[in-house]
């Protein structure tokens, strides 16, 4: 049995080497892998690309020009734990830009429909601070968040 992880498949309607480039260039941790293009045989016109891998983060993933069929929703969501506000603020600000969307909780939807959790350092361990009363008032301010400002979060959780 084969013990190489998991790479995901996103589903795009013609631009998933846009997206895979796009994707580099968010993320500085990154690499092209493969393009692979539809041949004489079809579906597609010859020459241009079905799939396209890369990796970011460490993730693998490919993606696939399936076209219209299917979309993007919230259902699924990859979560970026950032070490620091200024590394928050760059991939939410990034992802959401450029017709990307602000969502709720630190969620954005970039400019492809993709759905990514910005998790600033310290904002998990508030909603899961072991105190109840504490993680209810970091929680409760979080759920009027876009952007998670996590002092904000812990100006709460210390509110007694």
């Amino acid at each position: 049995m084969s013990n190489n992880g998991f790479t995901t498949c996103l589903w795009f309607d013609g631009n998933a080497e846009a997206a895979a480039d796009y994707y580099l260039s968010v993320f500085k941790d990154g690499k092209l892998g493969r393009v692979g293009r539809y041949t004489e045989a079809g579906p597609g016109p010859a020459g241009e690309v079905l799939v396209v891998e890369f990796e970011i983060n460490g993730q693998k993933f490919v993606g696939l020009n399936g076209g219209p069929a299917f979309h993007f929703s919230e259902a699924i969501s990859f979560q970026i734990h950032c070490a620091d506000d200024a590394e928050a603020d760059y991939y939410y600000d990034t992802l959401s830009g450029d017709g990307g969307e602000e969502s709720a909780c630190g969620w954005v939807k970039d400019k492809f429909g993709v759905s990514w959790q910005v998790i600033p350092a310290g904002a998990i361990d508030l909603i899961a601070d072991p105190d109840p009363q504490r993680a209810a008032r970091a929680t409760a301010a979080m759920m009027k968040m876009k952007k998670l400002d996590v002092a904000e979060m812990r100006r709460a959780a210390d509110a007694a």
